[in-house]
């Protein structure tokens, strides 16, 4: 269950969608529902995209070491929209 409680924590920390993931990764939206409520788990292929994706190691994705966050409280609305397309930006090199 840790696999499909980081995906969904990893995307909404960059607030997105599922939509909008689905389409980063070139799956359904159904697909990125499933995983997230953990009724079936992506290969490792996908898993390997997944974590490029996030820009994390397949092991924090796996729950095997912690997932490091950025805190964002006290910054303003307009900070955190830059500070998520700058994340947006870096990991989509990796995808």
């Amino acid at each position: 269950m840790i696999l499909s409680e980081n995906i969904k924590k990893l995307r909404m920390a960059l607030g997105i969608s599922q939509v909008e993931l689905a389409k980063k990764l070139g799956v359904t939206k159904q697909c990125i529902s499933n995983w997230e409520n953990d009724n079936i788990q992506p290969s490792i292929e996908m898993l390997i995209k997944i974590a490029k994706y996030f820009a994390v190691p397949v092991d924090e994705l796996l729950g095997l070491k912690p997932i490091k966050t950025i805190s964002v409280d006290g910054i303003d609305d307009e900070t955190i929209a830059h500070l998520r397309a700058l994340v947006s930006a870096l990991t989509n090199k990796n995808v």
